[in-house]
């Protein structure tokens, strides 16, 4: 090795290392680097180039440069616009910077010559090193083929390890600081370190390259396509005449629109986002499809002014409705907390009554007097829980509840929602239907009400709900304690009759297509009619009759040429045929064993004349007239406290031995059950047994016990009607059933005489001559 110290131009050079072998171009524009050059072409043209270790340095020392450089040749100076000249030189040999003189105009260093060492490789080491090395090589290639294709051949063909490395370290698109690494390195087992560290290196971040640019390019393919696809039908639309703007879009436009909670925008917006992304023939696109517009026709905070006017709903109701003064009372009252608290949390009301007295009509009225929508849902019959709650939309065919519904059709989220027929909803393997209502009608619960099909919160607490129901028996007890029970009892035959003039008569006019002067009812043919040829609680019937009065005085003003016809209570039966009910008037005379009992039915009240027949026999007692169980019970009761009371009447020990009891009730084909009928079994039993007569003019009703106290019983207000059409002057009512009575009007129980009865001694004492 040549250890001669040599004086010659030094440049330094920024970002860039070359190495011996090589031919590089680079630009310098600093005054000492031309200079150097300058002095170089004066003299041998050779300079030596180092790096600088800051490239932004612009006047380094000694310390801010690599001291390995290469000693290279000048071939060729090209002066460049702006004061830079472009050097090319050839790289000779590996030189270490010993010394460094700036204060020249030109960097004059003392250089040493520093080739590179090679003898510490043995032949077959260096054989499977180059083997390593030309496989790294060709891995690389196969990553970059125009690599392989200009600068791989030159390197397969390398004449022995240190051209392999050098033409490597040359030819390989390194950083400057890889080949300043290698320049540095002095024997050959670093240099081949560095070159195949260095290359496994590119090898893998080429590969992840390649990934991350496969997985981009297929998903730009994807926009691309959609894009274009989008395009070509947007340019079909308006060839059609059809509107450009597409289905997510249009959802978009919606949801800028939808006044609702920002629960409710982040979950229609993340499945707008999802239904672009699918193509649009798959079957997951339509049920999306389906839920966002079943979300966006919601009414989520879209709610109607309600009419906060008393006196207007009050007018409205009463137009609407005779009598049924608990409901419009209710609703008045709810109007008037509304108007002081500013609050809209309705009341869940459930109107209970026998058919035909008005339940549903009434809501519709509650709902106009308000201002509100109407929604009615009809729950007769429904048993699967899927139509309250919706099915999960992951099911073909899936649907919202019947509420969610219900909502979408009132538009907004405050309508009077009515439940009808809410006693007769059943519940089967699908689930219980009375069951999943409960958290409906809560109002703690209703606020977040979770429909399957939707998945989100609905707010109910806005709904004015109104259910109805013909009894409560079949209502479960938690629903029916989660609702403000209002009775609609029965309507009087006065009531009746002021329905039926200003409501039913001119409904049926306009509906048979007459004037208010072609057909004249009086008002003594109203009350015939709902006399003797009606008998129920409501007025459906009597609308019938009414109307059936009118159909055969249309056709008559047809084919006679009427122009005026008047109905009479004289040629009524020209129009309704015969008498349809007689009622069973109190018996003229007192007689032995037949009492007047007074029950409750479905379309009203009716009298039960209780018939008792003793006869020699074995001591039985006979029950006929179709009993029920708790009546048979009531008869057993009855016929025990006669037993017990016998000896005050101066009746034998064995009479019962020997005598068998007959109870029978009239009609024989009517079903009867119940205890109220107990008080008045006993007292015919009494006077069959005893021989005393029973006032044809009294009737009671009462339940009986074993010690002949008599408890309180229900449908008082139908009994009392009964027992006025029959025509009874007094009746006898249980003594804790005095509330009741007074609940009454005084048109019911005008004409009676009610006696307040506790024990069976009061009830023999009035009821017994």
């Amino acid at each position: 090795m040549d250890t001669t110290v040599m004086t010659m131009p030094v440049i330094a050079l920024r970002s860039l290392t070359i190495l011996p072998g090589m031919t590089v171009s680079f630009d310098i524009s600093r005054s000492r680097s031309v200079a150097a050059v300058e002095k170089a072409m004066v003299s041998d043209q050779k300079i030596c180039v180092v790096t600088q270790k800051d490239a932004e340095d612009s006047n380094p020392h000694m310390e801010q440069l690599y001291h390995i450089g290469v000693i290279v040749h000048v071939k060729q100076l090209v002066k460049m616009p702006g004061n830079v000249i472009r050097v090319m030189v050839e790289g000779l040999e590996r030189a270490e910077l010993l010394m460094l003189d700036s204060e020249e105009p030109a960097l004059i260093g003392e250089v040493i010559s520093s080739p590179w060492r090679s003898d510490d490789v043995d032949s077959l080491t260096a054989e499977a090193m180059q083997r390593v090395l030309r496989e790294k090589v060709e891995e690389y290639g196969r990553q970059h083929p125009r690599f392989a294709r200009e600068a791989q051949p030159n390197m397969m063909n390398a004449n022995g390890l240190e051209d392999l490395m050098l033409q490597m370290a040359s030819q390989l698109p390194w950083d400057y600081s890889v080949r300043q690494e290698y320049l540095e390195a002095a024997d050959a087992i670093t240099r081949y370190e560095v070159l195949v560290g260095n290359l496994a290196d590119e090898i893998e971040i080429s590969r992840i390259r390649q990934e991350f640019q496969a997985k981009v390019k297929t998903a730009v393919e994807k926009n691309q396509r959609d894009y274009i696809l989008r395009e070509q039908l947007k340019i079909i639309r308006q060839e059609l005449g059809e509107d450009s703007m597409s289905d997510a879009d249009e959802y978009e436009k919606k949801l800028s629109a939808l006044k609702a909670d920002k629960e409710v925008r982040e979950k229609l917006h993340k499945e707008i986002e999802r239904f672009k992304g699918m193509p649009g023939s798959s079957q997951e696109s339509n049920v999306i499809r389906t839920y966002i517009e079943t979300l966006l026709e919601l009414p989520w905070n879209k709610m109607a002014r309600d009419n906060n006017d008393i006196r207007h709903a009050q007018e409205i109701l009463d137009a609407d409705h005779y009598g049924l003064e608990k409901v419009k009372e209710r609703v008045l009252e709810y109007l008037a907390v509304r108007a002081l608290t500013k609050k809209g949390t309705g009341p869940i009301l459930c109107l209970v009554g026998p058919p035909g007295t008005g339940k549903t009509s009434i809501a519709r009225s509650v709902a106009r007097a308000l201002n509100k929508k109407y929604v009615r849902i009809s729950l007769g019959g429904v048993r699967d829980e899927a139509e309250i709650r919706g099915h999960r939309k992951t099911y073909v065919g899936a649907m919202p509840g019947r509420l969610v519904e219900g909502l979408r059709q009132a538009g907004v989220s405050n309508p009077l929602m009515l439940l009808d027929e809410i006693d007769k909803v059943s519940s089967d393997y699908k689930g219980d239907t009375s069951s999943a209502l409960l958290e409906v009608l809560d109002g703690e619960q209703n606020v977040r009400f979770r429909d399957h099909y939707v998945e989100v919160p609905i707010n109910l607490s806005n709904v004015l709900f109104i259910a109805t129901a013909n009894t409560t028996q079949s209502i479960p007890r938690p629903l029916l304690d989660r609702m403000e029970v209002i009775e609609v009892n029965s309507y009087t035959e006065n009531e009746k009759f002021h329905i039926a003039r200003d409501f039913l008569v001119g409904k049926q006019l306009e509906k048979n297509g007459l004037n208010e002067g072609q057909v004249i009812l009086s008002d003594g043919v109203l009350k015939k009619i709902i006399h003797n040829y009606t008998r129920e609680a409501g007025v459906r019937n009597l609308e019938r009759r009414i109307g059936e009065i009118f159909r055969k005085s249309a056709r008559e003003v047809l084919e006679n040429k009427k122009k005026k016809i008047r109905i009479t209570e004289s040629n009524l039966e020209k129009y309704l045929g015969k008498e349809k009910i007689r009622f069973e008037d109190a018996n003229e005379e007192d007689e032995v064993g037949i009492v007047r009992g007074l029950a409750w039915t479905s379309v009203g009240g009716d009298t039960l004349q209780i018939e008792v027949n003793v006869m020699p026999g074995k001591g039985e007692l006979k029950l006929t007239g179709q009993m029920g169980d708790v009546m048979k019970e009531s008869a057993q009761t009855a016929l025990t406290y006669v037993r017990s009371v016998c000896p005050e009447y101066q009746i034998g020990d064995d009479y019962f031995e020997k005598h068998d009891i007959h109870i029978h009730i009239p009609e024989g084909a009517v079903p009867k059950d119940g205890p109220s009928a107990g008080i008045t079994m006993a007292t015919a039993m009494l006077s069959a047994v005893t021989g005393k007569k029973a006032f044809a003019r009294v009737a009671m009703t009462g339940e009986i016990t074993l010690r002949g106290r008599v408890l309180p019983i229900g449908g008082l207000k139908e009994k009392l009607l009964a027992a006025k059409m029959a025509h009874i002057q007094t009746v006898l009512v249980p003594d804790k059933n005095r509330p009741d009575i007074g609940e009454l009007s005084k048109e019911i129980t005008k004409g009676l005489r009610i006696v307040y009865v506790r024990t069976m001694k009061e009830v023999v004492k009035e009821a017994l001559v």
